[in-house]
């Protein structure tokens, strides 16, 4: 800590380079901290999937339906907690198929698997008592401005009605959660979809099953399986994690991509930094060599030079990543396209353990070769 005041001395020698250093580093850690966060939004929430959630589907393919028979079989396998059964939808809203994820589910069920998604009590007696009711995510239902009680109508895609090809459904309720929960679905119930729709009667799309040891989650997964090989609808088992990563690598290897683009962004500014750590050594080679005349020892010159290093990353990309912090934390700036949009403390870490890493290959060069450096070379080059 004595060395401080030398240090911040030291990086302020030439102001314009510190100043024009510490934005690049800015600017490389608040990417990061961008780019970390639509890593975990793109990938559908896969780090925090649930590790007690096994998702069945059809053998062939996601868009194979499935019987709805099978809930009653899966619900009696020793070590299921729970078994219930979601659908696609695929419907349009204001002419946009892309509008929001519509889900068809049984309501009970779907929201005791989902504990996260908070849903208040009278809400949902309300949702059960009307079999045209649907529940939004707070973020949907900010994004349109619906409020319980509105008419929502929906254009089918997939399943069209006995009658004309619009749903109407009725907001029932509005669910919330913590920061890590998707709030732009829409909600539907079953009963209402199969005794309305033209086909498909009796069909589901995949299946959910909470079990009660995580740790048998394969065993359970190939019993499944069993259970139905040989039918007109066979099953493949995965978990929760292992199907959203599937889904998401629909569209490729979005986290790879993130991730290299963060590993570039940080390699050119080790660059920068790491060239720009050479020049000021080089231009203070004399006060090397007095430091080390009033008795610097080598391994102290070489800390202070990899201080320096540290103290500009440090104030550099801590701020770009603090600043990353705080715009996130704003909350998903498409207004909802991106439905989990945050900065998980772990990808915090990694980012202070990158500043600190780039702030030490930065200075290493530089300061290696003044602790080497002799005093009277010094000296003579001064």
């Amino acid at each position: 800590m004595k060395f401080l005041p030398l240090l911040w001395k030291q990086i302020w020698r030439k102001k314009f380079r510190t100043i024009i250093t510490m934005a690049a580093m800015f600017i490389a850690f608040v990417l990061f901290g961008l780019l970390m966060a639509l890593r975990l939004s793109f990938s559908m929430g896969i780090d925090i999937a649930g590790a007690d959630r096994l998702v069945l589907i059809h053998k062939v393919s996601l868009i194979m339906p499935l019987p709805v028979a099978y809930q009653a079989r899966l619900q009696a396998v020793p070590g299921v907690q729970l078994a219930t059964h979601n659908s696609w939808f695929g419907g349009s809203y204001q002419n946009n198929p892309n509008a929001f994820a519509t889900i068809v589910v049984d309501p009970e069920p779907m929201f005791k698997m989902y504990p996260e998604y908070k849903l208040p009590d009278a809400e949902m007696k309300a949702w059960l008592a009307d079999r045209q009711g649907a529940v939004v995510g707070r973020t949907l239902a900010d994004r349109y401005g619906w409020k319980i009680g509105d008419r929502v109508p929906l254009r089918a895609n997939i399943w069209p009605p006995k009658v004309g090809d619009t749903w109407e459904f009725n907001i029932a309720g509005i669910y919330d959660g913590e920061r890590t929960v998707d709030k732009t679905q829409f909600f539907f119930r079953y009963d209402y979809l199969d005794e309305n729709r033209r086909f498909g009667e009796g069909s589901v799309g995949w299946y959910l099953v909470k079990i009660a040891d995580p740790s048998q989650a394969v065993e359970l997964g190939q019993k499944f399986d069993a259970m139905f090989a040989n039918s007109s609808a066979e099953t493949k088992t995965t978990t929760e994690k292992g199907f959203l990563d599937s889904f998401a690598k629909q569209i490729g290897n979005v986290a790879a991509i993130f991730t290299a683009i963060i590993a570039a962004a940080l390699f050119c500014i080790l660059l920068v930094a790491a060239n720009v750590m050479m020049h000021s050594v080089r231009e203070r080679t004399n006060e090397v060599g007095v430091l080390k005349t009033l008795g610097f020892t080598d391994t102290g010159v070489l800390f202070l030079v990899l201080g320096e290093s540290v103290f500009v990353a440090a104030i550099g990309g801590g701020l770009g990543l603090l600043t990353a912090w705080v715009l996130i934390s704003g909350g998903d700036p498409t207004g909802g396209l991106l439905p989990i949009f945050i900065l998980p403390t772990r990808d915090v870490l990694i980012g202070v353990a990158c500043i600190a890493l780039l702030g030490v290959l930065a200075g290493l060069m530089p300061a290696v070769g003044a602790m080497r450096l002799r005093i009277v070379d010094a000296l003579r080059r001064g």
